[in-house]
C-alpha cells in the first residue's frame, strides 16, 4: 500500500475550547457553530491566534483569508448526528456542545427524521448562506461513530441489549450507519473533505480521509466488535477509501486482530496507551496517528517528553506511515510545550534523513 502521505512524521495540535476562550475571547454558544458570519469569523480569529503563537510551526496558515468552514475544523466537537438523531446539546461558553444521553427504549430509528430535524436544517442554511456570498464551502463536520451514537440514543443500555438480543442490534447498528453514510457523503460532496474535524492530521494526507469514530469501543469485547461493528467498517473501507479508523481509548490494540480484517484501511488515529508495537505488527502498512495524552502532557519533563514520543514513533516504525497529535490540550498548556513537539519531530526526521 502506498503512503498516504508526502510528508514526513507529520504534528498537529488542537486546543479545548477553555483554550480559545482563555486565549481568544471565543464563546461556543450556537451561532458560533450556526451563524454564518460567526463561522467565518471566528475560524479567522482562530486562525490568526495560532500564527501569533506559532505561525512559524506552520499553524494558523489561513489567518489572512476569510474562509467559509461550515464545521470547527479546530475543535474536538462530535455532536451534530446525536442531535440530528434527537438528543439533546447543551452549549457553554467554554466547553464544546455536550450531548445529553435520550435514553431511548426502542433498537430502531426513523432513518430519514435526522433529514427532517431542524438540527440539520441549521446545517443546510449555513451552507447555502455561505456559497450564496464565498462561492464555495470548505472544512468539515464531525460525524461520529456508530456505537458512539447509539450510546448517545440509548445510554448503556444498548450494551445489554447486544448481550441478550445481537439480532436485533446489529440490525439497529446498520440503520445508524445508513444515517451516517449519507451524512459524512452529503458533507463530502459540498466540501471535499469529511474528516479533519475527526483528527487534523488529515489535512496532511495527499487524499481526502474518511475516518469513523469508535471511541467508545473501549467498552465491548473483541467478539462483539467483530460480530456487530465490523461488518460495517469493512462495508465503508470498501466504497470509501482511504479509510480510517478513530480509536481514542488506551486499548487499541485489543482490537488488533479485528482492524487486520479490515483490507483497505489505511489510518489508524489510536490513543495514549495503545499498545503501537502490537499494532503496527498487525497492521505494517497503515499510517498511524500517534496520540499523546493532553491531561498529562504538562506534567512531564522535557526529557520525559522526548522519550515519550521517541518510543512511540520507534515502536510505529515507519515515519512515512506516522504521525503525532495531541488533541484537547487545554488553556494550562504553555506555548513552550506546543512548541517541544515540533522541535522533537524536527529532530527525529533529521536524525533518519
Amino acid at each position: 500500500m502506498k503512503p498516504l502521505t508526502s510528508t514526513l512524521l507529520p504534528v498537529d495540535v488542537v486546543f479545548h475550547t477553555s483554550w480559545w476562550h482563555h486565549h481568544a475571547g471565543i464563546t461556543f454558544d450556537p451561532d458560533f457553530f450556526y451563524d454564518p458570519r460567526r463561522r467565518v469569523s471566528d475560524e479567522q480569529l482562530m486562525e490568526r491566534t495560532l500564527y501569533d503563537r506559532f505561525g512559524d510551526l506552520g499553524l494558523g496558515a489561513h489567518h489572512a483569508e476569510e474562509r467559509p468552514e461550515i464545521g470547527a475544523v479546530h475543535l474536538a466537537a462530535g455532536y451534530l448526528l446525536s442531535e440530528m438523531l434527537g438528543c439533546e446539546i447543551v452549549y457553554g461558553d467554554d466547553t464544546p456542545p455536550q450531548v445529553l444521553c435520550a435514553h431511548r427504549e426502542e433498537l430502531t430509528i426513523d432513518e430519514e427524521a435526522p433529514f427532517r430535524s431542524e438540527a440539520f436544517k441549521r446545517l443546510q442554511h449555513l451552507i447555502e448562506s455561505l456559497k450564496a456570498k464565498y462561492g464555495y464551502v470548505t472544512g468539515d463536520v464531525n460525524w461520529g461513530g456508530v456505537l458512539n451514537l447509539a450510546l448517545d440514543l440509548k445510554g448503556e443500555s444498548v450494551l445489554m441489549d447486544m448481550m441478550l438480543d445481537p439480532e436485533g442490534v446489529a440490525a439497529y447498528f446498520q440503520q445508524i450507519g445508513r444515517v451516517v453514510e449519507r451524512f459524512f457523503s452529503y458533507i463530502q460532496s459540498q466540501t471535499g473533505s469529511s474528516s479533519i474535524s475527526v483528527n487534523r492530521i488529515a489535512r496532511y494526507m495527499d487524499s481526502p480521509l474518511y475516518i469513523h469514530s469508535e471511541c467508545s469501543h473501549t467498552m465491548i469485547s473483541e467478539q462483539d466488535y467483530e460480530a456487530l461493528l465490523l461488518p460495517i467498517d469493512l462495508a465503508w473501507s470498501a466504497k470509501y477509501q482511504p479509510y480510517g479508523i478513530h480509536y481514542c481509548g488506551r486499548d487499541p490494540h485489543r482490537h488488533a486482530a479485528q482492524f487486520a480484517q479490515i483490507p483497505n484501511l489505511a489510518f489508524l488515529d489510536l490513543g495514549w496507551g495503545g499498545d503501537v508495537a502490537l499494532l503496527r505488527e498487525a497492521l505494517p502498512e497503515v499510517f498511524f496517528s500517534l496520540r499523546l495524552n493532553p491531561v498529562e502532557i504538562e506534567g512531564y519533563t522535557s526529557a520525559e517528553l522526548e522519550q515519550i514520543i521517541r518510543e512511540r514513533v520507534a515502536a510505529s516504525g515507519d515515519l512515512q506511515r506516522t504521525g503525532i497529535c495531541c488533541v484537547n490540550m487545554d488553556q494550562h498548556v504553555r506555548d513552550e510545550r506546543v512548541r517541544e513537539l515540533f522541535t522533537i519531530a524536527e529532530q527525529i526526521k533529521n536524525e533518519q534523513r
